[in-house]
């Protein structure tokens, strides 16, 4: 049995840690940055313009809906099937 090997293996186990990279640096001081490109800003202008735009044209609305009431609306059924055969076409 060797005793003395004892000291050198105590000697691995007492090696001090190399410091830790984790640790922050007192002398440096960063910030995140938040950049907007020029498009990027009319993207956002443009989102909230649609936005804060009604859903409905009441002014359109309102022309068709007396046209209908006083009896002068009137859609032919083929007008009718060319445009539902139109959108359909664009779909495909």
């Amino acid at each position: 049995m060797r005793i003395e090997a004892y000291s050198q293996i105590q000697n691995l186990y007492n090696v001090s840690k190399p410091a830790s990279k984790t640790e922050p640096n007192a002398t440096a001081d960063f910030r995140d940055k938040l950049h907007i490109s020029e498009s990027g800003r009319d993207l956002q202008v443009a989102k909230k313009a649609v936005s804060e735009a009604p859903d409905i044209r009441e002014d359109r609305v309102a022309a068709i809906k007396s046209a209908y009431e006083s009896g002068l609306y009137n859609v032919s059924a083929n007008d009718f099937a060319e445009k539902v055969m139109s959108s359909y076409a664009q779909t495909l």
